[in-house]
């Protein structure tokens, strides 16, 4: 089954302990592994190295910094056993490569199994519509809770 990345679905693949204010390091692979490590903590993560791994050679395939101050790692790792999300925010910004040279202040971490490329697939092109609005990245450089980021993505995607 396909894990669609909607409003219900919120607090299942993007729960409070995956979101993060305003402390996410500012080089780009001390920040994969800070939100990584959200999701290790959230015992989403059931081999930390295999899941890194995925997550840098993904990166060393294109960037992941898609403009507009936005960077969403992302990979395909049987080091996870469902679809997650971990999100956090930088104050200064992290360098993500994107096309725009504008340092990522809003990032996204998506993993889903190997097995799950429709799952992976529809969270990533969900959240980067739902990023490309500029209320909605305003909304989450406001948001002062994880519980408010939350609502923001509920939002976004309903």
């Amino acid at each position: 089954m396909t894990e669609t990345l909607n409003e219900d679905r919120i607090d299942t693949l993007a729960p409070t302990d995956h979101i993060a204010l305003d402390s996410a390091p500012a080089d780009k692979r001390a920040c994969i592994e800070y939100l990584l490590d959200l999701l290790v903590d959230a015992g989403r993560v059931e081999d930390r190295d295999a899941a890194l791994e995925a997550l840098l050679a993904r990166e060393e395939e294109t960037t992941t910094g898609v403009g507009m101050g936005i960077g969403i790692p992302h990979a395909q790792t049987d080091a996870v056993a469902e679809p997650s999300v971990a999100f956090t925010r930088s104050e200064t910004g992290v360098d993500f490569g994107s096309m725009d040279d504008e340092p990522a202040r809003l990032i996204f971490m998506i993993l889903v199994p190997e097995s799950g490329a429709d799952d992976h697939l529809s969270i990533l092109s969900t959240l980067s519509r739902a990023l490309m609005h500029d209320e909605t990245r305003d909304a989450l450089y406001d948001a002062d809770t994880p519980a408010e980021v939350q609502a923001v993505l509920k939002e976004a995607v309903a």
